[in-house]
């Protein structure tokens, strides 16, 4: 969480003090008296880790707790270091205006204005992140928004990929051997050891083993060969 000037803030410089006092009336007064004085800067990946810590990467967080954005700006640091030429609130700016915001206060008050610049490997290594704030104005075009497009699609094509092998299941029994005989929908479901002659005898039916195999000549095709799963008709 970025640390603010009312006690959550490590204490700032002399000139960092003036920076956010006068961010509150207009940052385009203090940010260029600090930009003269010191060029820090740091990576694209280092802002990511810092953001990662400070708001688990979610540039756009307003959690109503006083902090805004994925680097956690106070309202006074965001105004002090310019980031209100971009939008009222660091939530409501993008990913690169944040990120060019968070460079000039880097350079008013160094990586200790951030609680996660020791988890972030923040340091004024001078790489220029090479982001492009634009002009004004809120961040509210997000990727995000064709997403439902493509979820809405993939369960569909999920639940046709599932739905046929259930369909040919309810059908077919696959033997030992892999091959696929038909299962019927009798009500006695052979068992491994099971015969014709075996289940006539235990079920008592009336003809015997022959009769038991006209009853079923649609899925038993040699009376000597059934397989466990199939579900015979009895009467």
């Amino acid at each position: 969480m970025l640390l603010n000037s009312k006690g959550k803030h490590r204490r700032p410089s002399k000139a960092a003090r003036i920076a956010t006092l006068a961010g509150v009336t207009g940052a385009a007064v203090a940010v260029p008296l600090m930009g003269a004085t010191n060029a820090s800067a740091a990576s694209v990946e280092t802002w990511d880790a810092v953001a990662q810590c400070e708001s688990g990467g979610n540039w756009s967080i307003n959690t109503g707790n006083g902090y805004y954005g994925g680097l956690q700006f106070s309202q006074s640091s965001w105004a002090a270091a310019g980031g209100t030429q971009y939008a009222s609130r660091a939530d409501l700016a993008s990913k690169d205006q944040q990120i060019a915001t968070a460079e000039k206060l880097l350079d008013m008050q160094g990586p200790g204005a951030w609680a996660c610049a020791g988890a972030g490997g923040l340091t004024n290594d001078g790489v220029d992140p090479g982001v492009n704030p634009g002009g004004s104005g809120q961040s509210e075009s997000k990727p995000e928004q064709a997403q439902p497009e493509r979820q809405a699609e993939q369960p569909t094509t999920r639940s046709e990929q599932r739905e046929a092998p259930k369909a040919e299941s309810k059908k077919t029994v696959t033997t030992p051997t892999g091959d696929k005989v038909k299962k019927g929908d009798g009500e006695y479901r052979v068992k491994a050891g099971d015969t014709l002659s075996k289940i006539a005898q235990k079920e008592d039916v009336k003809g015997g083993w022959s009769k038991l195999f006209k009853l079923n000549d649609d899925i038993v095709e040699d009376a000597n060969l059934i397989f466990p799963g199939q579900q015979l008709h009895l009467k």
